[in-house]
């Protein structure tokens, strides 16, 4: 029986999570699989995973994390923001890979159809830290708490001003072709960054969470008929359910990450047909 599959944060730079990809396998010849982001920060290793799991799965669905957008000084690519993005887009089009630029395709097998819906989406600092009623304030208390995303460094919203800007803009397309679905559609919805704050909460540094998210998309998964979440980022692969809709983390994470959870890393988890524990 084919299913599908989804995995996110595999960070293929480092060499044992890139030898778990290496070894990584479909179940069936018809799954299709869901990378929800942080490949890679070089182009190159971005483009080898996806193009490893292209030859394998029947159908491979890629949304980008915040680590696929840094423009780092050791990556011949340097192209910034949107133009990294959209080179990001056109090579994985090149691969067979669908992105949140396609059409959304449907899922036919057991426990659909669904429409499969691959997001970028961003984040816009309001998921702030107590005390905070601005992205202003909720900056001030991370920094004085020591707590500061290496996004700051290296990801660029060009030509945006600002990356909540960027995520403004990507909300407004993103809302847009979501309400443009036939009425009553059932959906998977896919994003690096999680919908709701909720998963958040178990931060070991809360200040962390204004780089994780959006408070605008957290009915969405109930306004778009979502049968499932897919996200990563944190690094907490779990399961959280939100009137009545579970929200997935599929993330691998660094090695020092999964092995205080096994001798290997978990392999993707199964997203539909929606497995029985779930």
């Amino acid at each position: 029986m084919s299913g599908l599959y989804g995995i996110s944060d595999l960070h293929v730079g480092f060499p044992d999570n890139r030898s778990f990809v290496e070894g990584l396998r479909p179940a069936s010849e018809g799954d299709w699989l869901i990378v929800a982001g942080d490949v890679a920060e070089r182009f190159s290793d971005i483009e080898w995973t996806l193009r490893t799991l292209a030859g394998r799965f029947a159908t491979v669905i890629w949304v980008p994390g915040n680590h696929e957008l840094w423009t780092t000084k050791d990556d011949p690519v340097r192209l910034r923001g949107e133009a990294r993005y959209q080179q990001l887009v056109d090579m994985a089009r090149g691969l067979g890979v669908l992105t949140p630029e396609d059409p959304y395709p449907v899922w036919d097998g057991d426990g659909g159809p669904v429409t499969i819906a691959p997001l970028f989406v961003l984040y816009d600092y309001t998921f702030r830290p107590d005390g905070a009623s601005n992205k202003e304030e909720a900056l001030k208390i991370a920094h004085d708490a020591g707590v500061v995303c290496t996004d700051e460094i290296y990801l660029h919203p060009d030509p945006y001003p600002t990356r909540d800007a960027w995520c403004d803009a990507r909300i407004a397309y993103t809302e847009r072709r979501l309400t443009e679905l036939p009425a009553g559609s059932r959906t998977v919805l896919i994003n690096h960054w999680p919908l709701i704050r909720e998963p958040t909460r178990v931060l070991w540094y809360p200040e962390f969470a204004q780089w994780c998210g959006s408070e605008r998309t957290a009915d969405w998964h109930v306004r778009f008929g979502a049968v499932s979440v897919v996200y990563g980022h944190l690094h907490i692969p779990r399961t959280i359910w939100s009137d009545g809709v579970p929200h997935v983390e599929v993330s691998v994470g660094y090695p020092r990450e999964w092995r205080r959870r096994g001798e290997t890393p978990r392999g993707p988890r199964r997203i539909l047909p929606a497995p029985e524990e779930s």
